[in-house]
């Protein structure tokens, strides 16, 4: 016996394989026992890797698979999970490569298509999945998605082991790609449509995205970027935060659901993008949890892949990768390889690729480092995929920019700003100048700037008008929800035409007005199918969709022939080329106001919208434009877009003249243009029901066309106008306040 609180006893640990030890204390009649394992290693531990594996799951045939972890300077690492009950046993000890860099081991007798969930053991005490496996269990937020969400989810091991684990299955069923010879759109005229699948369907699913195609297909755009889809840490999240970068999040329904909205996409002619986040990851990665500094809870020293700390000291989100790395760099190369041939997208949007290098500062200037770094990536992503889309979110020095963009790849372009306080009509200090949408504006010898007037990032354009809209001007006020609908329409024709790829942000096209602020940046926002259901709003997505199919039927939109008029408030765009020359005016701004359309040439030239004709005599001769009107100009007949009016829209597609009316809204008298020609017209009110409540005849100036009509006395509503000449007539929409 002792009366020390201490007991030291040397175990010469002799035998390999796993050992317990008892210890029984007993005093005064009384016992206590504790008990622990030790461990001793065989002398055959260190052995090559088997011939063609890589880092991850492997699976050599349908019963087994071969586990490879890159852990420098570990010790040793154990292998738990369903296969051995999650039990440390000396069979599951993984062998250490010589060159002390791997750890891997095969296991057999797997039961063909089950799923396994397992860890890995890393010296003793720290638990994490597999960095490349293409499945997690978690269990925190398994739990938290539905049957419906994701079918037969496997369930987490509770009270046999802690932290997120990998899931492996042999066998397991192929998906059959329908679509084998897709073409991908010029990366030059992309029409870009960007959605977070959270927000877009209420079901929040891959496979509820498949009823959003023909929408979409209508709608005109050629390309779909998703947002970060990715295992993200949470269910309910942007995706920006990354921790598994194989594995599609669970919250969106299964990978093969992912597999089939991509082939459904790919048979309608849209590819699809994926939002990448390759600048950092968050604390669930395994990556970041395998060398780990806990006292200062920041990435160790010794990390293969993380800085310790962001050089950026302004803009850093999560835990730095250190893009200079080699082991970054290949982990990056898996990562965009494995994307582009297991799912097939058709490429990337980078986030944040400012960051992508260790020179410190905000990452605005000029990085000959940073160059390198990506066109390094870049020329790794076209290896495997000789057309991928490789999109970056820059936003650096416009020197570094072009030379990005020159070299391929294509570089977002945010003028949401200008487009915004052109849309709400502010124009000071150049502020409604949204020129910078041009690739030859900023000097760059290749259309590949990504123009956007609104992104995930940005302010809706609609809300800035709704909530901040000019309204010096009593009978157009640009806060009223019709008159601010219409200058989406007006900001759309001064975005899709201008030559290069564009993005819109969903629902954009509908005109949507909560903010990005509402219920947090993040956070969920209201999903709006119902505005289909609005007259106004449906004509707006009328709009980008006759735009849009322009764009990428006509050459004159790829031109690098064009100019840009857009420092004052009536604001025109040029376009030229030998199949058809293109100008479109506009006014931006709240009362009426003379426009230099500046024709390339006189002759005859056509109105897109309403389908008048215009011969111009002089070049230099002006046009006035009602506030917030827009007119489309090309010398080659085009057929007139069928746009939507509401209530009555039959008979307007049954007329061939333009009718305008100002103000609107209004509330009293209002001033009716009309391109019906001159002499007696008749003119009727009618309410939406068809009911007249108005009218009369009219003898119209064959200049102006102008007549006067008294609404005093109406209702609150929508009416219709109704004018009809002797060969020709028309039907304009008017709000009564």
């Amino acid at each position: 016996g002792t009366e020390s609180n201490e007991l030291i006893y040397n175990i010469i640990a002799e035998d390999s394989g796993l050992h317990d030890v008892m210890l029984t204390a007993w005093a005064e009649g009384e016992s206590v026992r504790d008990s622990f394992q030790y461990f001793v290693r065989s002398g055959d531990f260190y052995r090559d890797l088997p011939d063609g594996v890589v880092d991850g799951i492997n699976y050599p045939d349908d019963q087994s698979a071969i586990l490879v972890l890159f852990a420098p300077g570990k010790e040793h690492v154990f292998l738990i999970g369903d296969f051995n009950d999650w039990q440390v046993d000396p069979d599951y000890l993984m062998y250490k490569t010589p060159n002390n860099e791997r750890f891997w081991i095969e296991i057999e007798n797997l039961e063909p298509r089950k799923e396994y969930i397992f860890q890995y053991l890393v010296d003793g005490e720290l638990r994490i999945a597999d960095p490349y496996t293409t499945k997690t269990s978690d269990p925190w937020r398994d739990s938290q998605i539905s049957s419906t969400v994701y079918p037969d989810l496997i369930s987490y091991p509770m009270g046999k082991t802690t932290e997120i684990a990998s899931v492996l299955q042999t066998a397991k069923p192929v998906y059959q790609w329908q679509v084998n010879d897709f073409q991908k759109p010029d990366q030059s005229n992309l029409v870009i449509y960007e959605l977070l699948v959270r927000d877009f369907t209420q079901c929040h699913t891959f496979a509820c995205m498949l009823d959003t195609l023909d929408y979409l297909e209508r709608l005109g755009i050629n390309a779909i970027e998703l947002m970060p889809v990715s295992e993200f840490e949470n269910n309910d999240s942007w995706g920006y935060n990354p921790s598994f970068y194989f594995a599609p999040d669970k919250y969106y329904g299964p990978a093969d659901d992912l597999k089939a909205f991509i082939d459904a996409c790919h048979a309608r002619g849209i590819a699809v993008i994926l939002d990448m986040v390759l600048n950092h990851s968050y604390g669930q990665s395994p990556l970041v949890r395998l060398y780990w500094d806990s006292e200062n809870e920041r990435p160790s020293v010794d990390n293969p892949w993380y800085n310790v700390q962001s050089p950026n000291s302004v803009f850093s989100w999560g835990y730095d990768f250190n893009h200079e790395s080699i082991h970054t760099e290949r982990f990056v190369d898996r990562v965009n390889a494995y994307w582009l041939e297991e799912f097939r997208f058709d490429g990337f949007r980078f986030d944040f690729t400012k960051g992508f290098t260790n020179t410190p500062g905000d990452g605005g200037a000029y990085d000959a480092s940073r160059i390198q770094i990506l066109k390094r990536m870049y020329d790794q992503i076209r290896e495997v995929s000789g057309d991928a889309y490789v999109i970056l979110e820059h936003f650096a020095d416009n020197r570094e920019e072009r030379e990005l963009s020159s070299y391929g790849m294509l570089i977002w372009g945010n003028v949401n700003y200008n487009y915004r306080k052109a849309s709400s009509s502010f124009f000071l200090e150049g502020k409604s100048d949204f020129s910078s949408i041009s690739w030859m504006k900023r000097g760059w010898t290749v259309p590949h700037l990504v123009g956007y007037m609104e992104s995930h990032d940005e302010e809706r354009l609609m809300y800035e008008c709704y909530y901040w809209g000019n309204t010096t001007n009593p009978e157009y006020r640009v806060k009223d929800t019709t008159v601010a609908l219409s200058r989406m329409e007006l900001a759309a024709n001064f975005f899709i035409p201008i030559p290069g790829p564009k993005m819109i942000w969903m629902f954009g096209e509908l005109g949507y007005d909560y903010s990005i602020n509402y219920n947090g940046r993040v956070g969920r926002k209201p999903i709006r199918w119902d505005y289909q259901s609005d007259w106004r709003r449906e004509r707006v997505y009328e709009v980008y969709a006759v735009l849009n199919q322009l764009k990428q039927e006509h050459l004159v939109f790829t031109t690098a022939d064009y100019a840009l008029n857009f420092s004052d408030t009536v604001k025109r765009i040029s376009l030229n080329h030998s199949t058809m020359n293109v100008t479109i005016l506009g006014n931006f701004g709240t009362y009426p106001s003379m426009g230099d359309p500046e024709f390339q040439h006189t002759g005859w030239w056509y109105e897109l919208w309403t389908g008048d004709s215009l011969e111009v005599i002089d070049t230099r001769s002006k046009i006035i434009l009602m506030p917030g009107e827009y007119r489309f100009y090309t010398d080659i007949r085009l057929d007139r877009p069928d746009i939507i009016s509401g209530i009555g829209s039959q008979v307007l597609r049954n007329r061939t003249s333009k009718v305008e009316i100002y103000p609107n809204p209004a509330s009293g008298k209002v001033m009716v243009r009309t391109s019906v020609t001159g002499g007696l017209v008749r003119y009727r009110l009618l309410d939406l029901q068809g009911r007249q409540v108005g009218g009369g005849d009219v003898m119209l100036d064959t200049v102006q066309g102008l007549f006067e009509v008294d609404l005093s006395g109406l209702q609150p509503g929508i009416y219709l106008i109704e004018v009809a000449g002797a060969r020709s007539g028309g039907v304009g929409k008017v709000m009564v306040r």
